[in-house]
């Protein structure tokens, strides 16, 4: 089998600064459209863009542990790059592969903001739910992350 090669590499970068340049834009567009404002309703008592800028993770929890999210950050990164180097260079990777991007460009579009700023733009809030005010980054993690426990459950299944 192959490992990764530089076309697919080019694609992992490319798909980065790609999702990332779209997280980014949306978050430049919150603020200037929501900052300091009334929340955008959107749908009354369901969906409203309201602008918070947050320190810690969902909730605000583990607020102030910017430095800690920064290097869990740079680590899961290295390590999704790292598989991607190292997986096989096969049509059946490819989901997997998109997925990994997804979830890197997650990662980072975050960690930009974490950086740069010390806090990060957060800015979809379903209030039917009352869930925790998120942005485009967080639906990379989130929807990269049940594609993961998706191939898992998957390729347990077939090997039972």
């Amino acid at each position: 089998m192959k490992n990764l090669n530089k076309k697919g590499l080019l694609g992992y970068i490319l798909g980065i600064v790609l999702l990332c340049l779209i997280d980014q834009l949306t978050k430049i567009a919150a603020v200037s459209a929501l900052k300091g404002k009334s929340p955008f309703v959107l749908i009354k008592n369901v969906l409203e863009f309201y602008y918070l800028e947050n320190t810690g993770m969902a909730w605000g929890m583990m607020s102030g542990a910017r430095i800690y999210f920064l290097v869990l950050t740079v680590l899961i990164v290295g390590v999704i790059t790292y598989v991607i180097i190292k997986m096989p260079h096969t049509r059946h990777m490819l989901p997997f592969f998109a997925v990994l991007t997804v979830l890197a460009s997650g990662a980072l579009g975050n960690f930009i903001d974490r950086l740069t700023l010390g806090y990060v733009r957060d800015f979809i809030y379903f209030k039917l739910i009352d869930f925790p005010v998120f942005n485009v980054a967080d639906i990379y993690v989130t929807c990269s992350m049940i594609g993961i426990c998706r191939v898992f459950c998957c390729f347990n299944s077939f090997l039972l």
